[in-house]
Parts: structure tokens; C-alpha cells; sequence
């Protein structure tokens, strides 16, 4: 079912697709996928490959057009409009500069394709050089540069005719770890500087929460949730959005009675243990069921109800991850500031395990 997420009043920055649908051949690349980006929004188009979050952008840009559904930008429907017309900024994941032209001339080119006379092309190119911060290198070619400075270009080239709307696609997967941590935050902080709405394609989870406002899970083409980084990691309402935000134990059991959405409801898991958790949907008795739990909240020692056979300790650094078997062979993982438990792994030794109800989400299990 398409779900859609409407914040504020329509105005030239909102973004939207609505009952988006997009086939190549046999595959629904995308399955009537309802969003909107707000005026001045840091939205992140996260899933795995094949999710549908590059289709939805290229339909958003104009390159791909939709079999059904439409695109509208501010109060315009632009569906059948094209790229050019559009008036949206984009940063591919290659930087696609011209390696002939300058600096300055890669970013002034947008506007010399829409006529602008060449002193004031100039000017605002000089500009937008300011913005990211690479106001020395205009005269350099673009092979003089390194791959964080060939991104400032792009994106230069991208704002320099103050789009209302900058979708950008993957741009810092060609990047090292470093630098593209540090381009997640100059990205951000211009974003915030500009005003501008973003729309943001990535597979990189971190990425999502460090930079957006908002993330969209998508799976298979479907829209699975939208909400803040907070909502996403702390109230995951699908498994695949538990499993795929953070690091999640998935326990299969069976409903111990009725529950309403958002009741708590008993679970026995192999083994025979008994424990509970808040039913993210409406559960019958005896129905299969998956719990997630996240490893930071589960707490070891005293009488906990789950009892782990403690397997691996894995040290990093502030955290120490710590891996248990349970009755019937499934595995969890518990993490703890370094430190706060000390645990003997040498005889395998017993470990009790317990959680809040508030932090354990029980779903229904996939048919």
C-alpha cells in the first residue's frame, strides 16, 4: 500500500512523487511509491541495491519517466516535462566535469546553456566557487584536483542557477572513508546554509543518519517507513527496517495470547523461554512471530528469563560486542561500554539475558 508523508504547506521547494510506479520488463522497480520532500528537507532515499531509490530519483530529475504515478515540484506537475525545464540541480555519483574546461568554466556552463550573459555567468560561478569553498581554484583543470575537490565542483555546478531543489545521487561512494565523512558534513552544513531541499540517494545507513532530516526505507520497490534517524533506529514499525537501520537480534517464537498494536504480548522461543515485547501489529495466539531487540538493550546478569552460552567477545574499542548462543541454536549479540561487564569466556559460561518490553518489537512473522 503507498504511504505518504505530508509535513507542510506546497511552495516551490517541495518535491513529490505520488502513486509512483516504474517497470523494467518483468520487474516493478518501483510499486506505487507515495513521498514528499518539504521546502528546505535533508531527505535520504536509503535501501539495498534494486530497492527503487535511484528510479524514484531519476523519475524526481526527469531522466526516467514513470509508467504511472506522477512528479510535481513546488504546485507544478512536471511528469511529462523535461530534465531541462525542471529546474532541479543533480550530483551524479561521478562527477561528470568536462575535462577541457576549467574550474570556472565547469561550474558556469549551466548557465551559459540558459543564456546568461557571460559576466554575470562568471560572477555567480565566482560565487558559488565561494560557497564550497574553492575560491583559488578556478582556474585550475579539473584533473588538478582531488576527489573531495572534483565533488565541491560538482556541487558548485549543480547550485550555481539556485535551484530550488538539488537531488543528488550517490555522490560520495567513490570516496575514501575519511574524506567522504568529512563531504557528509559540508554537504549538510551548505544544505542548512542555502535553504535548499535535497533529495539524496544512498545505500550507506550511516550515511542517512548522519546527514537527512528524514530517511525513506525502501525494499523491493516499496516504501517500508519514513521518519527521522530516531524514529527509524528507536521504532522500527517493519522488520526489514529494524534489520536494516543498526544492528538487530531477530528472535523467532509464537504469540502467547491476543494483542492489539502496540500492546505488550508474551512470546515462548525455542527452548521453551518466555518473554515479552510490544506487538508492532495486531497478533493472534499461536501466531508466528520474529522479536527485535537491539544488542545496547539487552542487559546481562541477575535472573533474566534467556540464558546465553557465552560463544565470542568482540572488542572495539568504546564497546565490546558479545556474541551468545541460546536453547535451540539461534544467536545473540549484546554490546556494553568496555568496561561495565567482565565476563569469563574461557569455560564458556552461562550468561542470563533481560530486556524492557518497550524495547523488544514483535512482528509478524513473514509468511
Amino acid at each position: 500500500m503507498a504511504r505518504e508523508i505530508v509535513l507542510g504547506q506546497s511552495d516551490r521547494g517541495r518535491v513529490a512523487v505520488d502513486g509512483l510506479i516504474r517497470h523494467f520488463g518483468s520487474v516493478r522497480a518501483v510499486d506505487g511509491v507515495s513521498l514528499a520532500a518539504e521546502s528546505g528537507e535533508f531527505l535520504a532515499l536509503l535501501g539495498p541495491s534494486g530497492s527503487g531509490k535511484s528510479t524514484i530519483l531519476m523519475c524526481i530529475a526527469g531522466f526516467e519517466t514513470p509508467d504511472a504515478g506522477r512528479v510535481t515540484v513546488g504546485d507544478r506537475d512536471v511528469t511529462a516535462i523535461p530534465p531541462q525545464r525542471r529546474e532541479l540541480g543533480m550530483v551524479f555519483q561521478r562527477y561528470t566535469l568536462f575535462p577541457h574546461m576549467s574550474v570556472l568554466d565547469n561550474i558556469a556552463f549551466p548557465l551559459k546553456m540558459r543564456g546568461v550573459a557571460r559576466a554575470e555567468r562568471e560572477a555567480r560561478a565566482r560565487e558559488a566557487l565561494a560557497t564550497v569553498r574553492l575560491t583559488e581554484y578556478g582556474a585550475r583543470m579539473p584533473a588538478q584536483l582531488s576527489g573531495g575537490q572534483q565533488q565541491r565542483v560538482a556541487l558548485a555546478r549543480a547550485i550555481v542557477y539556485r535551484p530550488p531543489v538539488l537531488l543528488m545521487d550517490e555522490p560520495l561512494s567513490a570516496l575514501d572513508k575519511a574524506l567522504r565523512e568529512e563531504m557528509q558534513l559540508e554537504i549538510k552544513h551548505l544544505q542548512r546554509e542555502l535553504g535548499v531541499t535535497v533529495v539524496f540517494v544512498t545505500h550507506d545507513q550511516t550515511e542517512a543518519l548522519t546527514m537527512a532530516d528524514r530517511i525513506a526505507v525502501l525494499d523491493h520497490g516499496r516504501l517500508c517507513q519514513v521518519g527521522t534517524p530516531r524514529d527509524l533506529y528507536e521504532a522500527p514499525q517493519d522488520p526489514f527496517v529494524a534489520r536494516f537501520i543498526g544492528e538487530t537480534n531477530m528472535l523467532d517464537g509464537r504469540a502467547l495470547g491476543d494483542a492489539a498494536s502496540g500492546g505488550r504480548i508474551g512470546v515462548r522461543l525455542p527452548g521453551d523461554v518466555v518473554v515479552e515485547a510490544t506487538a508492532m501489529a495486531p497478533l493472534a495466539r499461536d501466531a508466528a512471530v520474529v522479536i527485535a531487540v537491539r544488542p545496547e538493550r539487552l542487559r546481562a546478569g541477575g535472573d533474566g528469563p534467556v540464558k546465553g552460552r557465552m560463544k565470542e567477545a568482540i572488542y572495539a574499542g568504546v564497546a565490546t560486542t558479545y556474541v551468545l548462543e541460546m536453547p535451540g541454536g539461534a544467536t545473540v549479540r549484546l554490546r556494553s561500554a568496555t568496561g561495565a561487564n567482565a565476563f569469563d569466556l574461557a569455560d564458556g559460561g552461562t550468561v542470563s539475558l533481560a530486556w524492557s518490553p518497550e524495547d523488544a518489537r514483535a512482528f509478524p512473522a513473514a509468511p
